[in-house]
Formats: C-alpha cells, structure tokens, sequence
C-alpha cells in the first residue's frame, strides 16, 4: 500500500473491518445449511421432507437476499457506502438473534428472508469501498483478503454448529454482528464517492442499468460468472449427506452417515477461503481477472465432473472432493472485484452489492430446476445435478468472453 502513514492506517483499518463483517456475513448466511437437518427435526419436519424443506428454505433466504441487493445496492450510491454496512450488518445480526427462537417452520422462513435482506448489503458494500480506497495495482489484494478472511467464516460456523446446539450458533452470529458495529464506526467514506455526491452526479438510478442495452448486456454478464459459485454451494454441498447416499448402490454398502452438511461446508469453505486468496494473488501476478476467472471455471467444472462420478467413496475422498470444489470456486474475490470495475462510481455501489446477491439469489432457479429434474422427470440426484450444473458452467464461460479486462482500471470515473 502506498501513501502518507495516515492513509495506509485508514487503508488497513478499511480493509480489516470489511473482511470481520465479511466474516459475520458468512457465518450467517451458510450457518443454516449447516444446521439444516438438527433444526428443522426439532421443529417436527420429517427426515423424508427435510431435503426439500432446507432448498425451499434456503431458496426463501436467496430471495431475501436478492431484494435486500438491489436496496442496499441503490442506498450505498445514493447515501453512501458506510449507510449499507452499518444498515445491514444491524438488520442480519437482529435477524439472526430472532432465528434462535423460531418455534414454527412458518416463523423460520419469515426469519431467513429478514436474514437474507440483512446478509444482502456486506459484502458489496464493503468491496466497494476497498476498490475506492486503495490504488489500482494493488487493490485485487485488498478484496482477496476481504474474501478470503470473511469465508473463514463458514468454517467457524460448521465449527460452532458442531459444539454448540443450532439455537446457540446463531445466537453467537447476532452477537458478533452487534460487535462488529463498534469497529464499522471508526471507518472513512470513500473519497471517490464524496466527490461524485458534491458534483451532484445522478447516483444509484436503476434505470440506468437497463439503458443503453450495452451496459445492461455487461451487467447480466457480471452475474452469470458467478452462477456456478452458488451450484456447488447450493446443491451439491447443501445436499452433501443425500449426495452422499446416492453414490452407494443399495445392498452393496450402506450410505455414509457421518457425512454431513456441517463437515461438507467446512471443508468447501476451507478450500474457498484459500481459492479466493490465491486467485486474487494470481490475478495481481498475472495482471488479468478475466484469464484466471475462466481457468477457475475450468477447473471447477473437471472437480464437477469427478464428484458426480464417485462411487462408493470414503468418507476422507468425499471431504477432500468438497475442499478441492472450494478451491474450484475460490474465484468469488475476484468475481465481485470485476463487477465493481465494470462500472462507474455513481453505479458501483449498486453494481458490487446486486451482481453477488444475484447470483445467490439464482439458488431458487437452480433448486427449482434440479428437483424438477429429480423428482418430476425422474432424472434422480446426480443426473439432475449433472444437467444444472453444466448448463450453469457453460452460460458462466460464454459470458465471461464479452466481458472487458479491468485489472489495473482507474475507477474515478462516472456513468
């Protein structure tokens, strides 16, 4: 990092806060997949409906967080990028707290979609912010420690979930939002944004994003990059314990029980955390997000490939696969940096937070299309899961190819 010692401390204080509240952020948002089975069995959901009660569940979540990113989205160029993470960060951790005295399965789903408004603001905020205060050939850096420190987050929530009754883990994830808040109050607005908003420059107008269609084009194609994140995460890990059934023939051995949504979470978000660090090092390295997005694609697809083709795994071969599938979609850092480079500082706040809740909130598409697969044509769990992810993989490199390269792009510009 470069500049006065002040502006290094406000730089390091910057990043530092957005990668905790990154942290707080996916500890909730994957803590329920984590839970899924323990807490909808106390509320008297059958094993046999807890699959497709946990995806309507974590589609209601998606939903939440898909209207919650163009809110806060808007608030963050209209208002500022400060606003959305203090609002958002004090609307998932209350949230959550009410989460943990759910007492019905209809008061679960009202609590998530809240959840997911909340959850839907941190992280584009705070890319945002760490794009506009750092400069541009080092800036990759600054939002793949963001990324990489804030999905360790996952691994504390499987980590909790584990010692601690589901009741108690998001408990933990309120308290450690309302912790988060006092550290968000020592932070600094970004100075590109407080010059666009004293030019008076229109900011955070939807409509915008629609006309001329070129930016509209650009922008779906911003979003269909990171679909393939959310299937690995969505359904192939989500369903870790059914997929893991379906892998074992009946009458030649009996599924492995002790692999859980918890433990394929942990080692998923293991291999992401480390994924994200270093393709955004490698993105510095090699001086372009676009080659090292598709080589990420690539790469996932192949682990996609080996995954839906286990048969009879061990328990070690099956949480090695998901750690190496982390590893595949570990270019989450870089995704989200592409998109807040794409567009200018009176849309970018509106660009980094929708594009990444977009894409979460495409988990309702995906689980709609794998359990009509599965369930109304019969397809069964892996070819349903086969289909769907390769149209998803193949949509992703398609519109990666229309996208334009932007590492070291001088953000101070508007639309």
């Amino acid at each position: 990092m470069s500049g006065p010692p002040s502006s290094r401390r406000a730089i390091t204080l910057t990043v530092l806060v957005a990668a905790l509240g990154y942290f707080v952020d996916i500890y909730d948002l994957l803590l329920f997949s984590i839970v899924r089975v323990q807490s909808l069995g106390e509320l008297g959901v059958s094993a046999a409906q807890s699959l497709d009660t946990g995806l309507e569940l974590l589609s209601v979540q998606m939903v939440g967080l898909l209207v919650g990113g163009l809110a806060w989205g808007v608030l963050g160029d209209k208002r500022g990028r400060l606003s959305v993470l203090f609002g958002s960060i004090l609307l998932y951790s209350v949230a959550n707290l009410a989460n943990a005295f759910v007492h019905s399965v209809d008061a679960y789903f009202f609590w998530r979609f809240v959840a997911g408004v909340g959850l839907a603001g941190e992280l584009g905020a705070a890319v945002t912010l760490v794009t506009e205060s750092m400069p541009p050939q080092t800036r990759g850096y600054g939002t793949a420690v963001v990324a990489g420190v804030g999905l360790f987050g996952a691994v504390a929530a499987a980590l909790v979930a584990k010692n601690f009754h589901w009741r108690t883990a998001y408990i933990i994830g309120g308290v450690l939002g309302f912790a988060l808040l006092a550290l968000r109050l020592r932070m600094f607005e970004s100075g590109l944004y407080e010059s666009v908003r004293e030019a008076g420059v229109k900011r955070g107008d939807v409509t915008m994003l629609v006309s001329p269609p070129v930016r509209l084009f650009k922008y779906v194609r911003c979003i269909l990059i990171g679909v393939p994140i959310w299937f690995v995460v969505g359904i192939l890990v989500t369903s870790a314990p059914e997929f893991a059934a379906a892998f074992h023939a009946p009458g030649v051995a009996a599924p492995l029980k002790e692999i859980t949504a918890g433990g394929a979470v942990l080692y998923t978000y293991i291999g992401l955390a480390v994924g994200d660090l270093t393709s955004g090092a490698l993105s510095q390295a090699l001086r372009t997000r676009r080659k090292v997005v598709a080589g990420y694609l690539l790469f996932t697809a192949a682990l996609v490939a080996v995954y839906l083709t286990l048969d009879r795994p061990s328990t070690t071969t099956f949480y090695a696969l998901c750690g190496a599938m982390g590893f595949g979609i570990g270019y989450w850092a870089v995704f989200v940096t592409v998109a807040a480079e794409q567009f200018g500082t009176n849309l970018r706040a509106t660009v980094a937070t929708s594009v990444p809740n977009f894409v979460r909130g495409s988990v309702p598409i995906l689980t709609a299309s794998f359990k009509y697969l599965r369930n109304d044509l019969h397809l069964g769990m892996v070819k349903s899961a086969a289909v769907v992810g390769g149209l998803c993989l193949i949509v992703a490199l398609v519109a990666l190819v229309g996208l334009q390269e932007t590492h070291g792009k001088d953000l101070d510009y508007t639309e």
